[in-house]
């Protein structure tokens, strides 16, 4: 899903970015900022949690020096995951491939778990990836946003495109609290098959218990607030939309720019949600580049939160 159109970029945007690292000069126009990088969030300490999700844009084996190429948006994205080192990063679209690059790029702490989404290495994977000194993984699985979610690559509800979640039970090695993340990218061209996989996901959700806390991140492909697949999670399923929960550090950005310059309130496409038992303090949006050049074609969404209990 593409942005329709673009903003100017206001005193609270310019603010937003300028904490982000960037800079405006003095006819308003956004500029990078050559010094030093600064995290958004960066590794969490304490009880708090770094929760990411991001849609890493699969490698199309475009051209180098292309903006989709991934020999070039591979170092980039190196560098933003080891400048903010999420918790648990949940990413959408990575091929076989690049799910062992994206590992490899990490610091050594990390490990990752995931499945292709028609089955073994074949596919898009929802990997999960995880700090193993902060979390420790209890228990996982992999189901089908299809009428069959149980059988491996199956698609139903108009969608062409197989379509999946994975989910991992973690315990955070420094509280003892226990989680759910579950992550998810939903179908980009079939309405009917975004509001049937958000009620399914919906169900798998709340079948985890009332008492244990649980981060949802994805590529809803259909927008926050105003979409049905919003609707049906978070305003009658009763999950918290982190962006509109907890302190904003950065403008409103649309999630998808497809590598252009982001734009102002355009659409969320990709969120974090939470239920109740999940205290969010922080979000971002992470419009990060380098010399010019996006990790991706969407931005990543981060959140710093807390668990209850």
């Amino acid at each position: 899903m593409g942005v329709s159109r673009r903003e100017v970029l206001g005193a609270a945007g310019a603010a937003g970015l300028l904490a982000a690292g960037g800079a405006v000069n003095a006819a308003g126009a956004v500029a990078e900022d050559r010094s030093a990088p600064r995290p958004l969030i960066g590794r969490a300490t304490g009880d708090r949690l770094h929760v990411m999700t991001f849609n890493i844009r699969y490698d199309a084996h475009a051209a180098p020096g292309t903006d989709d190429s991934w020999t070039d948006r591979r170092p980039v994205l190196a560098e933003l995951l080891g400048l903010e080192r999420p918790t648990v990063l949940g990413v959408q679209e990575a091929l076989y491939g690049q799910v062992k690059q994206v590992h490899a790029d990490l610091p050594a702490a990390y490990d990752w778990i995931g499945l292709g989404r028609e089955g073994g290495g074949r596919g898009e994977y929802m990997s999960i990836y995880f700090d193993t000194h902060r979390v420790e993984p209890l228990d996982y699985d992999h189901f089908w946003l299809s009428e069959t979610p149980n059988v491996i690559g199956s698609a139903s509800w108009g969608n062409t495109v197989v379509r999946m979640v994975t989910w991992v039970r973690f315990r955070d090695l420094r509280t003892g609290r226990e989680f759910v993340h579950v992550n998810t990218h939903f179908d980009h061209q079939s309405e009917n098959a975004r509001q049937r996989s958000a009620a399914l996901v919906r169900e798998r959700i709340a079948g985890f218990g009332p008492a244990l806390p649980v981060v949802l991140t994805g590529d809803f492909n259909t927008p926050a607030v105003t979409s049905d697949s919003y609707r049906i999670l978070v305003t009658e399923g009763g999950l918290t939309d982190v962006w509109q929960a907890g302190r904003q550090l950065t403008p409103e950005w649309g999630t998808f720019p497809a590598y252009g310059e982001p734009v102002l309130h355009a659409n969320r496409i990709d969120w974090i949600l939470a239920n109740g038992n999940v205290e969010v303090l922080d979000v971002a949006i992470n419009t990060y580049r380098k010399d010019g050049r996006y990790p991706s074609d969407h931005v990543p969404v981060q959140a710093l939160v807390r668990l209850a209990g």
